[in-house]
């Protein structure tokens, strides 16, 4: 909701209008879309967005005000451009001489303000208005705004110049460029990435098949489609994001990477690009990378109370090797960057190792992996040892090289976060062994491994209780759920805002693996995966599905997500 929600949660208490119970409860049900925490209160209606408005609007000598879109002056529509109006999410309301009143929906984004002046070389003053009364205003003063489908509608029609103008859109992300900003399929491209954004995709694929050109958003682990372009645009939506993307447009023949960054809405969003040829052209994904989501803490990753309290324990230790686990797309680079998040003070020094380096972080020293002069995970992690680090991160570990070093790095006074792609945390021990780590340094580095998965959280919208069915409540006893008869359970029934799936955003589900001396005496003596897993269990670890079957109790995803993650996991 603001710039600075530490501070305004903090008013909220003083004046009695949120208790700390309700900040803790909207934390916990956080989902991993950007979300904050004034958000959830607002979701939840344990806060109104009017009290905060006003609260704020006194606390700063503002004015709160509704806007009654009627009563809009339309020509003050021109003096602020409908991109700065909508990218800054100001409504121009009163021109008094050289001063000019705008509306705002945060009082704490000082930015804005600063950037309006000079942009507009005159005096700017705001007052406070809600998120409805700002967008209604907007379609007032800049109507008939750019859909996909009313531009797909256009380009449809084969007789429409691909390269007549309209750069509209362009200018809203903030990557229009002299030479060709004013083509339809520039527009479209960018309309593409707005949508995405819009719709909470981690993806965006578009895919060339033999009659058609395919274009699906992932959303929440799910792939979507969206109305499909004419294949006739495909070379030309192709080569707009390869130049956006700084690949070379002549290469068709061997896969490529890049990079594009945009600003959405005021969002600063980073794609990472990546093309591969195929039998009907070049097929290309791109993974958006919203650098808001490095403000999500270990609460909005999902934990349960316990697990967080054992987690943080891991991260205040001074050394050893936390390994994250899971499959691909099962957020453990989102926890890692929390993590790094939460250890990111001044006095200690944080050095990454990555392949690629996803998202910018302040204060922290990131190393990106360049294998073509010679700079891979084990090289890079070798020199920056030598750059007395308190805390390493290495992307992935791949390669004996690397875990040794790894290994010894923990040994020698260094806490090192990395990832592997393991099922489960105890099998992580036996990949490590499997690659070369001698037993000993593994049982001696290796604090702990936590094995994840992500599952889409029910939409709050549209969420109601459901009876459970026989066979659920069947495949509940043999998971071995507690109480199953009076176990109560959720679905979302879809609507507008989880575009009728019934889920919106996803929490992770977790199986946390701690060292013993009885688990350090197995791993010395090489024993297998399973047994590895028994004694964890004896000693209270908590399954990936029985960690999922509580977040179905609690309300928070169906059983069929849960179900579907786990899918051939040991229990």
């Amino acid at each position: 909701m603001t710039s600075n929600d530490d501070y305004v949660l903090q008013l909220l208490q003083e004046q009695g209008m949120v208790s700390q119970e309700q900040i803790d409860a909207a934390s916990a049900n956080l989902a991993v879309d950007g979300s904050t925490v004034i958000d959830q209160l607002l979701a939840d209606g344990a806060l109104s967005e009017e009290n905060l408005l006003s609260m704020l609007a006194a606390q700063f000598g503002m004015d709160f005000v509704n806007i009654d879109a009627k009563a809009l002056d339309t020509d003050l529509a021109s003096v602020i451009t409908v991109a700065d109006a909508r990218k800054y999410g100001v409504v121009p309301l009163l021109m008094d001489g050289d001063t000019l009143t705008v509306a705002v929906k945060d009082p704490l984004d000082y930015d804005v303000v600063d950037r309006l002046r000079f942009i507009l070389k005159c005096n700017v003053v705001c007052v406070i208005a809600s998120r409805a009364d700002i967008a209604k205003a907007l379609e007032t003063l800049y109507p008939g705004g750019t859909t996909i489908g009313s531009l797909l509608g256009e380009l449809n029609d084969k007789n429409v110049d691909i390269s007549s103008r309209g750069s509209e859109i362009e200018d809203q992300l903030g990557v229009s460029d002299a030479s060709d900003s004013d083509a339809p399929v520039i527009k479209l491209v960018s309309l593409i990435i707005m949508e995405a954004f819009k719709r909470r995709a981690s993806d965006i694929h578009l895919e060339p098949l033999e009659n058609r050109f395919r274009i699906r958003y992932r959303i929440d682990g799910a792939l979507q489609d969206m109305d499909p372009p004419p294949k006739r645009l495909q070379p030309a939506i192709i080569q707009r994001v390869k130049i956006q993307a700084g690949m070379k447009i002549s290469e068709k023949r061997i896969p490529q990477d890049g990079r594009i960054q945009v600003n959405v809405k005021g969002r600063d969003l980073d794609l990472r690009v990546s093309s591969v040829p195929t039998n009907h052209g070049e097929s290309i994904v791109m993974r958006i990378l919203d650098k808001q989501n490095l403000a999500l803490g270990l609460p909005e990753l999902g934990f349960l109370s316990d697990d967080q309290q054992k987690f943080e324990q891991l991260l205040g230790l001074s050394d050893g090797v936390l390994l994250v686990t899971g499959p691909t797309g099962s957020g453990k680079t989102t926890t890692l960057y929390a993590c790094l998040g939460q250890m990111n003070t001044p006095n200690r020094k944080i050095i990454t190792v990555e392949d690629p380096v996803e998202y910018q972080m302040t204060g922290v020293n990131q190393v990106q992996v360049n294998r073509d002069v010679g700079l891979d995970f084990s090289s890079a992690l070798r020199s920056i040892l030598r750059q007395a680090p308190n805390i390493v991160m290495i992307g992935e570990i791949r390669d004996s090289e690397t875990a040794d070093i790894a290994m010894e790095a923990a040994l020698t006074g260094h806490l090192v976060f990395s990832t592997l792609h393991t099922n489960d945390a105890p099998s992580a021990i036996t990949r490590l062994v499997d690659i070369g780590v001698k037993p000993y340094l593994v049982a001696s580095a290796v604090r702990a491994v936590m094995a994840q998965r992500l599952v889409r959280s029910i939409c709050k919208e549209c969420k109601e209780e459901k009876i459970p069915t026989e066979r659920e409540l069947k495949m509940l006893g043999e998971l071995g759920a507690k109480d199953v008869a009076h176990m109560k359970m959720y679905h979302g029934k879809g609507c507008g805002i989880c575009s009728n799936t019934g889920y919106k955003g996803r929490k992770g589900i977790f199986e946390i693996f701690t060292m013993s001396d009885e688990i350090q005496r197995m791993i010395f003596e090489q024993r297998p995966a399973l047994e590895l897993r028994a004694a964890a269990r004896e000693a209270g670890m908590r399954s990936l599905r029985e960690d999922g079957l509580l977040k179905v109790a609690s309300g928070m995803t169906s059983l069929e997500e849960v179900l579907r993650v786990t899918m051939g996991d040991a229990n």
